[in-house]
């Protein structure tokens, strides 16, 4: 079986620079940044679906996204106050992972990103910014 992301996140994300273990994908929402990892192997519902090491590659790889979602608000003029990183697949299966830069401007600020307003999508050309500041990170 070879991997691919599944449609219901690709539909609503774009492709960044891959990381070792996880592909990264940009969120297509303009009010916040975030990144979702889905590690690089077909059938993986479940963090604990894993062998150790991959679990421990996952982690670092969510570190590291987490770090340039940093610097990526910081670019952008918005200081990130919270990191929220989350592996729900209430709706996609999928294993993956949401590292979600957090200000308290945000328009979702303090709930969760899920259900809150409609999704602004990004530029064309920010699209591009963010993709390139994401390779530049890595």
């Amino acid at each position: 079986m070879s991997f691919s992301v599944d449609p219901s996140i690709e539909g609503v994300t774009s492709p960044l620079a891959p990381l070792d273990f996880c592909e990264a994908r940009l969120m297509l929402d303009a009010r916040f940044v975030w990144i979702i990892l889905i590690p690089k192997r077909e059938g993986l519902v479940e963090i604990d679906d894993l062998p150790r090491d991959d679990r421990i590659r996952l982690l670092d790889e969510t570190v590291k996204a987490g770090e340039i979602v940093r610097k990526i608000g910081e670019a952008l003029g918005w200081p990130i106050y919270k990191l929220n990183i989350a592996a729900l697949g209430n709706i996609t299966r999928q294993l993956h992972v949401h590292v979600i830069g957090r200000r308290t401007s945000d328009a979702a600020w303090p709930a969760p990103v899920w259900g809150a307003g409609q999704a602004e999508p990004w530029s064309t050309d920010e699209v591009e910014w963010v993709t390139e500041t994401w390779a530049k990170f890595l």
